[in-house]
């Protein structure tokens, strides 16, 4: 027992002995693991030999790339590095201690070429040396040469094309020319293969880069050095299009300044069959002392070469085959020298099949009127270089993706474009006046011209901008189609629509959109109006020959906008204030006047039951009222709810105001209107015919008691008033003879209605009318006929009491001085031998026999 308590005692021990012992070489293990890992990632890398002649005057440098951690280096025997220069004639065997050193290190490959002292080596340009490591490395070839020579890079196919700066070509693959002119340095571009420059002429020498990342395959530079006489220019820039393509290319320095008072050009070598046109996109120009910065174009067969255009000009256009571009600085100010560059696209197109065929534009009588053709999308819309182009051309060498026509001109224009779908018009003419006594007589056509229609490009948009002086307001009219305002419940769908605008400077009310075939007779504002014509789709073209939009000026209205609504029997019409989505602004008046034909009757309703607006100031009110005497005026407040669908007999009025409302608050007021045949009932027929009956035994009495009446007829009495003066007040001298000599006192018939008595007294049935003798007149005669009774005595005029009107003047037959009444033949006679007797020279009675007898029958 005791022996197996030692022997489980000692086992024990030596655990404890032999755990501490493991503990001690776990870090030696590590250790050890690290170096091996070490040794197998040496073992791993490869190692590069680099052996540079002496006479190859070539530099080899390795180095860090910029920015990332040193996790790897180089090791050349037992020495580690970060970095390795290389210089001629040296002969260097190093390694990298980690499997992917593309990851940390750039090389550059520099070979300096001296053609001032000694011949150039001339030829094609080799990557040299051979066997590099496999990183993103840089050959740098710098050619130092006389200015009084020419250096040339021809570049191998596919050529080479420009970049902006910061720009990074699909393969990664770029080339970057500098022309050294004795210390300074201008950088003619940076390029990507795959484009059209095939070659570059430099003055002096040239640094020449060429830049490939560390999985290129590319084993050979792609361009040669050549030398040539002197171009007397900074350089040379050869571009060579064999089809229809798009390039784009940029002065030297971009986009810092071209150098002052330099000069360089580029070639475009182009088939005859082929047109090419110019585009400038971006240039500024420098502040210049003296000169002028300029463009020069040389065209072979112009007869005025070279062309000189000033950058802000028209470039040239659809020009036949090759030709020569030149730019020319100027001596700039010392103190503010500014910048000039250019960035400019060349365009080579087929010439198109209708490149002869042009399209009249007679803008010669319209005024005030500009019209753009240009490409889908301008002006927001910039496309992009490599799309197919459409050139607008007003003569044959002036062609753009835009060109502008202003009225007063007739233009020939035709179209460099594979598809015309492409192009659209937008147009603006503008009228105002000055004089509202001269305008006011004037009805403007808002239509868009034949001249615009006619062409095959779609019309995008025609703006006609309305100026109106103070206190002078715009009327527009529909006469024949009307207007239907587009809302939510009533879209329009014609090919084209009106967007009309009320704007002051301060204010601007968007009245609403609106397309023909409604019942919007007329719509009237206050401020000056903006009308835009939009089109959808193709069918305009044919549309566009029953436009009858016009326009006038018209006196001073009370509201921001009235409406002339003539419903339609046969549709519901809906109808909504201006400015839909924003409400209307605070304090404006609209009123719609809406027309009821005599033989129906409207129906009108709201869409909502209440306004939803709460005002800060003031009350939004709602007012309805027929045109009609007597009619009752319905008028709802904002915090009241609008009325219920009613019944309108005649033509009426709304009008909606507003106040200022709260905040997150708008009024936007949507009714419509219905008409119907009016339906007469049953009750009223018979009333009606009732009442015709009654007329009718009306007039049957009537006729027998004047049948009675003639039978019964009493002689013919006059009756005479002496107390009444017959003067027609104001007509002095109207009878040209006087009392003695006229025959003004002589009776003639006296009308039985106003005989004294008559009819109005009866006596055992029978009627006794009252019965006056004449009396000769003894009194003085003078030289005017009595006055007339007052005119309130008239029997046969009639005023309301309630008007303050003065009568209407008394016209020449209003003035009759005597009544008449039917007497016999025989006694008529008798009368006028009485009257010789008594006043001897009036034998003449005052009216002719003709005319008695016309009163007698």
């Amino acid at each position: 027992m005791a022996a197996g308590r030692a022997l489980a005692a000692l086992l024990a021990a030596l655990l404890a002995v032999l755990l501490a012992a493991s503990a001690q070489l776990l870090p030696l293990q590590g250790f050890l693991r690290d170096e091996m890992e070490n040794d197998y990632v040496v073992m791993k890398s490869a190692s590069f030999t680099v052996s540079l002649q002496k006479v190859d005057n070539t530099t080899v440098m390795i180095k860090l790339r910029p920015g990332v951690p040193s996790s790897c280096h180089i090791r050349i025997k037992s020495v580690i590095r970060s970095e390795l220069n290389i210089k001629p004639g040296e002969n260097v065997t190093f390694t990298f201690t980690c499997s992917t050193p593309e990851k940390y290190f750039i090389m550059e490959i520099q070979k300096n070429i001296d053609c001032v002292s000694g011949p150039c080596p001339f030829g094609d340009v080799h990557l040299y040396p051979l066997r590099l490591p496999r990183l993103n490395r840089t050959y740098i070839w710098d050619v130092k040469a006389s200015t009084k020579a020419g250096l040339e890079l021809k570049f191998s196919a596919p050529w080479l094309r420009q970049i902006e700066p910061g720009e990074t070509c699909p393969d990664f693959i770029s080339y970057n020319i500098n022309s050294c002119i004795d210390k300074a340095t201008v950088n003619i571009g940076t390029f990507c293969r795959n484009g059209s420059v095939s070659r570059v002429k430099l003055l002096g020498g040239v640094v020449m880069s060429l830049h490939l990342p560390w999985n290129s395959p590319l084993t050979t530079s792609g361009f040669n050095i050549a030398n040539r006489a002197s171009i007397k220019r900074l350089c040379i820039i050869e571009s060579t299009l064999k089809g229809e393509s798009s390039i784009t290319l940029m002065s030297p320095n971009y986009p810092l300044g071209f150098p002052e008072d330099e000069l360089m050009t580029w070639q475009f070598v182009i088939p005859s069959s082929m047109r090419a046109s110019v585009f400038f996109h971006n240039y500024s120009l420098s502040n210049c002392e003296r000169k002028e910065e300029r463009v020069e174009y040389y065209i072979p067969g112009s007869l005025s070469n070279p062309e000189v255009f000033k950058l802000s000009d028209s470039q040239p256009a659809n020009i036949a085959g090759s030709f020569n571009m030149s730019l020319q600085g100027c001596d700039q100010d010392a103190q503010n020298p500014g910048i000039l560059r250019l960035l400019f696209q060349v365009v080579v197109q087929h010439p198109q099949l209708d490149e002869n065929v042009t399209h009249l534009v007679d803008l010669s009588k319209e005024r005030n009127m500009t019209v753009t053709i240009h490409f889908e999308g301008w002006p927001g819309h910039i496309p992009l270089m490599s799309e197919p182009i459409c050139l607008i051309c007003k003569d044959p060498r002036t062609c753009d993706r835009v060109l502008t026509l202003a009225s007063g001109t007739v233009y020939r224009i035709s179209f460099l474009c594979k598809d015309l779908s492409r192009l659209r018009i937008t147009a603006e003419k503008g009228i105002s006046c000055v004089d509202f006594w001269r305008c006011q007589k004037k009805i403007y056509s808002l239509s868009v011209p034949k001249a615009i229609t006619q062409l095959p490009i779609q019309l995008q948009k025609f703006v006609w901008k309305l100026l109106a002086p103070d206190l002078v307001n715009i009327e527009i009219t529909s006469p024949s189609l009307k207007l239907q305002q587009h809302i939510q419940e009533q879209r329009c769908n014609m090919s084209y629509s009106y967007s009309i605008v009320s704007a002051t400077p301060e204010t601007e009310l968007y009245v609403g959109v609106f397309c023909p075939g409604g019942s919007i007779e007329k719509i009237q504002m206050r401020n000056n109006v903006t009308i835009s014509l939009k089109t959808f789709g193709k069918g305009f073209i044919n549309e566009s020959n029953t436009q009858d939009l016009k326009m006038s000026f018209v006196p001073h209205i009370k509201d921001e906008c009235t409406f002339t609504v003539s419903p339609n029997p046969k549709a519901k019409v809906e109808l909504q204030s201006p400015n839909p989505r924003y409400g209307l602004p605070p304090y404006v008046s609209i009123s719609w006047y809406i027309v009821v034909p005599s033989k129906q009757i409207a129906r009108l309703g709201f869409s909502k039951d209440r306004m939803g607006i709460a005002c800060e100031t003031g009350h939004a009110y709602v007012n309805i009222k027929e045109e009609t005497l007597g009619a009752e005026e319905t008028v709802r407040r904002e915090d009241e709810p609008l009325p219920n669908p009613r019944n309108m007999y005649h033509n009426f009025w709304v009008n909606v105001s507003n106040c200022k409302p709260v905040d997150r608050t708008q009024l936007t007021l949507q009714f419509w209107v219905t008409l119907a045949d009016k339906q007469i009932d049953l009750g009223i027929i018979l009333g009606i015919v009732a009442g015709a009956g009654v007329l009718v035994a009306i007039g049957l009495t009537v006729c027998c008691v004047k049948k009675k009446k003639k039978k019964t007829q009493n002689p013919m009495v006059g009756v005479y008033n002496a107390n009444v003066n017959t003067q027609m007040p104001g007509k002095k001298g109207l009878f040209t003879k006087g009392r003695q000599t006229s025959e003004s006192h002589v009776y003639a018939v006296i009308d039985d209605a106003v005989v004294y008595g008559h009819l109005l007294k009866e006596s055992n049935g029978s009627i006794a009318p009252e019965v006056d003798v004449y009396r000769p007149f003894d009194g003085p005669v003078g030289s005017l006929p009595p006055s007339p009774p007052p005119f309130s005595f008239r029997k046969d005029i009639k005023f309301s009491s309630n008007t303050e009107e003065e009568p209407p003047p008394l016209t020449d037959t209003e003035h009759d001085n005597y009544t008449f009444a039917h007497q016999k033949k025989g006694q008529l006679e008798d009368n006028e031998d009485a009257n010789e007797k008594d006043k001897g020279d009036t034998s003449v009675p005052l009216m002719e026999s003709k005319e008695q007898d016309g009163l007698v029958e």
